[in-house]
């Protein structure tokens, strides 16, 4: 385990990292998710080992400091990402980020052009979301609670029940107040939106999603923009969990770009 000290009060962002050659592989997580558990297996598959791979958890999550007094904005963590990269000596780093993780690493390869090499989004929050009525899963879920109050108190331990153990595994590492306010900043987006930044960057990038969702609206306009849209068989939103070997060889055929 590595770590980098990215705040002034001393905050610290960690890291499990595995030796090889670089350029450097970083794979950063999703809401309430901690990047080992979900991408050790990813890493250590015939397909990419041998790699320099970092599994890194955002600030507020898994093995990284929670610091209260922060906004937990997209911004705060793709800035507070980049300090760590920079100190890992990480630069020009190709990034595999899942869900609300592809939200960040978008908003970082756009903030911190030099740090980012090539991007592989898994299944990535790419617009800005309406706060929903009833309750889900995901970010949208955890809005249902209007005011951060309302979600320590009554939410957090709900939260818990209703997302079913698995998840809950590594949610309960959050900090309650970094997941509620990743959260709803996930659901306001940031300002160019996550697509907009996607569509502009001049790297090579890569969107995986489930073929069970069939057809996505916005291939087209993605293709168009340079960014290769890749269909996982059997498989949920969470790709790597649900089919290790196909979503291997999507991210090492997307890096071979």
């Amino acid at each position: 385990m590595h770590s980098a000290q990215v705040l002034p009060d001393g905050s610290r962002i960690r890291w499990v990292e595995i030796a090889g050659v670089e350029p450097t592989l970083v794979f950063v997580h999703g809401l309430g998710a901690s990047s080992a558990p979900y991408f050790a297996p990813v890493a250590a598959h015939p397909a990419l080992a041998g790699r320099r791979s970092l599994m890194i958890d955002m600030l507020g999550f898994g093995i990284s400091d929670r610091p209260t007094g922060l906004a937990y904005t997209l911004e705060e963590h793709a800035d507070a990402l980049a300090v760590a990269l920079e100190q890992a000596s990480a630069g020009g780093a190709d990034i595999v980020a899942h869900s609300m993780g592809g939200a960040v690493a978008i908003t970082l390869a756009a903030r911190h052009p030099h740090l980012v090499g090539r991007l592989v989004l898994a299944d990535a929050n790419l617009d800005p979301t309406p706060l929903p009525q009833t309750r889900r899963p995901g970010s949208s879920g955890i809005a249902v609670y209007r005011t951060e109050q309302d979600f320590l108190d009554h939410g957090w331990k709900e939260t818990m029940d209703f997302v079913g153990p698995h998840w809950a595994a590594t949610m309960r590492l959050a900090g309650p107040e970094a997941l509620y306010r990743s959260a709803m900043s996930l659901l306001r987006g940031t300002v160019p939106t996550m697509r907009e930044n996607l569509e502009k960057l001049p790297i090579p990038r890569a969107f995986l999603y489930p073929a069970a969702d069939g057809v996505r609206a916005d291939t087209e306009n993605l293709t168009g923009a340079g960014v290769r849209v890749m269909a996982i068989p059997d498989c949920g939103h969470n790709i790597m969990l649900d089919n290790l070997d196909g979503f291997a060889h999507a991210v090492a055929d997307a890096l071979s770009a």
